[in-house]
């Protein structure tokens, strides 16, 4: 046996090899245990919200156990349809324990709150409360969802399209950006919440004010990473272009902004995330609805599980639309799909 693998002949290469890969039996067995460990889980957690005592005081719902219920359909019929599924059966093995995580943390959130009490009411509800929440505001909560996307969306683009304005003249023309890169760097970095008094002062209309603040705090990176890959555009696509007879416009929309999109996209990207954040200060300026204001009000009366729903919807959207850019962005930079993942 002083030979080695690579010398051994090809038939005992191919059972060495078979020896080291997983059998079927163990691959199924893994695989159905993945699938089945969701609703086990969540099982458990819906049997020990039945059973166990309530140390926290609280009313009594039947919207957690319900949320519980559908998710455990949900988790059974995956498991059913991968086996009859071979298109999805990769999908579904792969999801199937994030389902179980998620019922997890739901039950160890029931836990430290409603059957415990290590976390004081009404300061952190549990579950049960917040899903009664969402049910019980439903309508006014889908209004305020509806207004603060409109203010957001209003802000975000109106920010979006003057930074990509400003971020060209700045990138292309050089006498542009002598004067206002300073001025960039000055005013750039003032944040929203700075000028929420002169925001009010300039406009009475709550929506404007409001939707100018957020375009505030998109401007500024849109305008510093548009204005960075304009000046970066490699020399020799310009001197390529120039010399097929191609002239300034051309230059310009055709040549300096599809190469600096990546770059533009990152601006795009973190105008995003600021506009988030400038959302909840611009519904503070007189905005008498959106979330943002709901959570406001809410707080005042201490429904802070009325409150933690506000906010689980404001996450749902938020990722919603992260995952929407990054949609955009693959599909406007087919060569860089898959770069950056969400």
């Amino acid at each position: 046996m002083s030979a080695t693998l690579a010398e051994a002949p090809v038939v005992t290469r191919q059972l060495v090899a078979s020896e080291a890969l997983p059998r079927p039996r163990a691959v199924w067995l893994r695989a159905a245990v993945a699938v089945l460990a969701a609703p086990v889980v969540g099982l458990l957690v819906l049997l020990a919200h039945w059973y166990l005592p309530n140390k926290q005081i609280a009313p009594p719902t039947k919207f957690f156990p319900l949320v519980l219920e559908i998710g455990i359909g949900i988790t059974l019929f995956m498991a059913a349809i991968q086996c009859v599924a071979r298109p999805v059966r990769p999908w579904i093995r792969a999801k199937a324990p994030l389902w179980g995580g998620f019922f997890f943390l739901l039950g160890l959130w029931d836990f430290v709150t409603l059957k415990m009490a290590w976390m004081p009411m009404p300061y952190f509800p549990g579950p049960d409360m917040v899903f009664q929440g969402l049910v019980n505001e439903r309508s006014v909560l889908l209004d305020s969802t509806y207004h603060s996307l409109r203010l957001l969306l209003t802000g975000y683009l109106a920010g979006v399209v003057a930074g990509v304005f400003w971020g060209v003249l700045m990138g292309w023309f050089l006498n542009v950006r002598y004067w206002g890169m300073p001025l960039m760097k000055m005013i750039g970095p003032i944040p929203a919440t700075a000028l929420v008094p002169t925001a009010m002062v300039l406009s009475s209309n709550a929506d404007i004010s409001g939707a100018a603040l957020i375009a505030w705090g998109v401007w500024f990176p849109v305008t510093m990473l548009t204005t960075s890959g304009i000046a970066n555009v490699p020399v020799s696509y310009l001197e390529v272009a120039r010399t097929l007879g191609a002239g300034r416009l051309y230059l310009i929309f055709r040549v300096a902004i599809p190469a600096a999109m990546p770059s533009m996209f990152v601006g795009v990207f973190m105008g995003l995330l600021v506009s988030f954040l400038a959302l909840i200060v611009a519904e503070t300026v007189g905005v008498k609805n959106g979330l943002g204001y709901y959570i406001t009000w809410k707080q005042g009366y201490a429904e802070y599980g009325k409150v933690y729903g506000a906010i689980v919807i404001m996450a749902v959207c938020f990722s919603g639309l992260l995952t929407l850019l990054f949609k955009v962005r693959d599909w406007a930079l087919v060569w860089q799909r898959g770069v950056i993942k969400w």
